[in-house]
């Protein structure tokens, strides 16, 4: 379906939720190493309850081994400086959703990489600073599989 990628995740509990996240929505989950936590940390355990079995989760080296890897057709990055938001383009299933550290968002290098018509955001109200990650990662995902018309689920 779709590559979830969390570029140098830091905090387990995010991580956790994603993980479910992903199991429950058939996409495959990505993490860009640096890791801030082992993938064994009690916490990212505790948040992604028994669901690491059902999810197919990947570590890279680096953004350019998953993107050399992977191949995905189209990678989407979120960012709080995107230009257009998830519900102004069209997914496709293969397609990769980028998202950066918790306490820094994506390197202006990656996302320079990417083009700025590959940024994309989230709305929120004025003053708005950010949303938690695993928040973003969800409304995403749920944005790109309802445009599939839910594929494969019950």
């Amino acid at each position: 379906m779709f590559h979830v990628v969390l570029f140098q995740p830091e905090i387990p509990p995010n991580t956790g939720n994603i993980i479910r996240l992903c199991a429950n929505t058939g996409s495959a989950l990505h993490l860009v190493r640096p890791l801030g936590f082992d993938l064994d940390d009690r916490k990212l355990r505790r948040a992604g309850l028994d669901y690491r079995e059902w999810a197919r989760v990947q570590v890279h080296d680096s953004l350019a081994a998953f993107h050399t890897e992977i191949q995905p057709r189209h990678t989407w990055a979120l960012s709080t400086r995107g230009t257009q938001t998830c519900a102004d383009i069209r997914f496709t299933p293969g397609d990769a959703l980028l998202f950066g550290p918790e306490t820094r968002g994506l390197p202006d290098a990656v996302l320079d990489a990417l083009g700025r018509d590959a940024v994309l955001r989230l709305p929120m109200m004025d003053h708005s600073r950010s949303l938690n990650l695993s928040n973003t990662v969800a409304v995403v995902v749920y944005e790109a599989w309802r445009q599939q018309g839910f594929d494969g689920a019950c």
